[in-house]
């Protein structure tokens, strides 16, 4: 589809639910309450009688600027001039309505499994139905599938999903994470006593579920606050990111060094993870400091159980003053663990030579160690260019080959303590608000770029970095930028 939010509030029509009531009525409140598609379900009644009904509703939806789809009758749809149809399995195919309408026609399919939606997807379909989800008052005997099921069959297709089955404001929270593009309701609106209300509430509801984004930090803690666990929530918050954590360490440290480490027990660690995947559902997960090769094993073991997304290992080997974070052993299991069921690595410069054993004097040699770990891991890599002589030049690259060089300029500031966990908690966070690759990275770097200009300077040894100012700075700069965006497209 062409605007995939069109499936956010997805309604669907029933006269039983109706109980008489007026049905035209009935759609327009429930689309000023934030419908955002009008299904009309109708069962037993003619071609010529399903047409009437939906001509009527046709101008009210357009009025609006809803589609209205039309259920199964995909002839009487084109009849009235409806926007679109929506077959179950047991309808007419995919392949020949669309070998009978134009691409403008929009097609939805019912799919249960991975299989129906690929086979809905391949015949051209532009959105497909997952259900039933809950029970369903509607539909008693459907087949329920899990939201684990529906998770497995968004990542499975390209083409928006929308949930559907006994879906109220208050489960909807059990949906978080799945991947579905909106919610398809009957009852919830068309059997409520205020359909405008009921909608708006639906909808208010989607915002706070879907629209709230979260991260996770398996990270060791800093009690000096500037690096780790600390700074990854700082972060991630200044970035409108929700932030949890599951501490591996406890380190004792300042700016001059580290006194004492600590391990959190491995089994400790995989209790923390559990605890929040199995309630609120990360959308992002950064890695750091790890110093285990048991805790490096169970974290990999937990994030392949949880089929977490957008992970961002930062392979911390030394800190900032220093001292060593990790030993041989753990650092060979993040290496052949993490890397590989991670979306992206972020090594430093030592850390890339400790990973590939080439000394790297220049840009070319970064690429060329980037290459390795990109092919040996199945990993996007980037290679941080802060400990470069004459640049800051980051460079980004996809374990397909392609490479991207993100120029910075050196900044003349010792108080660099923190900087890496940083870089890789503003990644991670704007890999969960949905952004691509590059654009993390780059918003990423221009973020470590303010808080290094910030002038903040405490500590005896190489000082931390004020999150809070940097992030009040930096999304001060975004707004000012979309401000003047949104001013050249009004003179436009």
């Amino acid at each position: 589809m062409r605007n995939p939010d069109e499936l956010k509030i997805y309604a669907i029509t029933d006269r039983e639910c109706l109980k008489g009531k007026d049905m035209k009525l009935h759609v327009e409140l429930a689309i000023q309450g934030g419908a955002t598609m009008i299904q009309l379900r109708e069962k037993n009644i003619s071609t010529e009688e399903l047409a009437k009904i939906a001509s009527e509703l046709v101008p009210i939806c357009h009025r609006h600027g809803v589609k209205l789809i039309v259920n199964d009758d995909w002839k009487a749809a084109k009849l009235i001039g409806a926007d679109g149809v929506h077959v179950g399995l047991e309808d007419d195919s995919v392949a020949e309505i669309r070998a009978n309408t134009d691409t403008a026609f929009i097609i939805g399919a019912t799919a249960k499994t991975v299989e129906q939606a690929l086979k809905a997807e391949k015949q051209g379909a532009d959105y497909i139905g997952v259900g039933a989800v809950f029970p369903s008052p509607t539909k008693k005997n459907a087949v329920r599938i899990t939201p684990d099921d529906l998770r497995e069959i968004c990542r499975s297709v390209r083409i928006p999903a929308v949930a559907i089955g006994g879906i109220t404001k208050n489960n909807m929270w059990e949906l978080r994470g799945c991947g579905n593009r909106g919610i398809a309701v009957v009852s919830a609106v068309f059997g409520a006593d205020n359909p405008y209300t009921a909608t708006r509430e639906l909808a208010e509801t989607w915002d706070k579920v879907y629209n709230t984004r979260t991260a996770l930090t398996i990270a060791g803690s800093d009690c000096s606050g500037g690096a780790g666990i600390q700074a990854d929530i700082k972060t991630m918050q200044v970035h409108g990111v929700y932030a949890m954590s599951a501490i591996t360490a406890l380190t004792a440290q300042n700016t001059t060094g580290v006194s004492a480490i600590h391990d959190v027990p491995p089994e400790f660690v995989a209790e923390q993870i559990d605890m929040v995947f199995g309630d609120v559902r990360p959308d992002a997960v950064k890695i750091g400091m790890i110093s285990s090769a048991e805790t490096a094993e169970i974290i990999a073991d937990r994030l392949k159980y949880w089929k977490a997304d957008n992970i961002v290992v930062d392979p911390v080997a030394v800190a900032t003053s220093g001292a060593d974070l990790s030993n041989k052993q753990a650092y060979e299991k993040v290496k052949n663990l993490l890397f590989p069921v991670a979306r992206l690595v972020t090594p430093n410069i030592p850390e890339t030579e400790l990973i590939t054993g080439i000394k790297i004097n220049g840009l070319k040699d970064m690429q060329e160690s980037a290459k390795i770990i990109a092919e040996k891991y199945g990993c996007d890599v980037l290679v941080k260019g802060g400990h470069l002589e004459d640049s800051a030049d980051d460079l980004i690259y996809q374990n397909d080959g392609k490479y991207f060089w993100l120029e910075g300029k050196r900044i003349d500031n010792p108080n660099t303590h923190g900087t890496g966990c940083t870089m890789s908690s503003a990644i991670a966070s704007n890999f969960a608000l949905g952004y691509d690759l590059y654009t993390s990275a780059d918003k990423a770097k221009k973020f470590i770029n303010t808080c290094l200009e910030s002038g903040l300077n405490l500590g005896r040894g190489k000082g931390m970095l004020d999150h809070k100012f940097c992030g009040e700075n930096f999304l001060s700069t975004q707004f000012d930028m979309l401000k003047n965006i949104i001013g050249k497209r009004a003179v436009l």
